[in-house]
């Protein structure tokens, strides 16, 4: 149920995001999901690839700074009010998301989640039949 993301380190300024996706269009990388956080200085892009490794290893040879990272993934409806009880089931035990992501596929919404403690909230979530996806089920799309 934990799912590899990368994450990327990129410079603010122009074209660098263009050239680390270039960096895997080369090979066929196929992404599911894409977020970018930034400050003035820096982002951080993250992303859902159908093969992290291999991706890690091409923006590496290509100097990006890049690293994997677990996170899990649960699907539900869209309405903001089942995010908010995601988020709630894992607040009322003491579980910290570091940050959250969301898209949309074939009608329902994933939602990315990295929390402090990814096994905790796997059965946190599964004891209120929240659908967690299995990496298979989300590199599949």
């Amino acid at each position: 149920m934990i799912i590899k993301q990368l994450s990327v380190f990129l410079e603010n300024r122009s074209g660098r995001l263009a050239k680390a996706l270039s960096v895997l269009g080369s090979e066929n990388i196929k992404i599911i999901a894409l977020s970018v956080a930034d400050t003035t200085d820096f982002g951080i892009l993250r992303m859902i690839v159908s093969d992290a490794e291999k991706a890690k290893n091409l923006l590496k040879e290509n100097s990006f700074s890049a690293n994997i990272t677990e996170i899990i993934a649960v699907q539900t409806n869209s309405e903001a009010k089942y995010y908010a009880d995601i988020l709630k089931i894992l607040s009322d035990i003491n579980i910290s998301v570091e940050y959250t992501y969301a898209f949309k596929t074939n009608g329902k919404s994933i939602i990315v989640l990295q929390c402090n403690d990814n096994s905790k909230a796997i059965k946190a979530l599964e004891g209120h039949e929240i659908s967690i996806l299995k990496a298979a089920d989300i590199y599949g799309i």
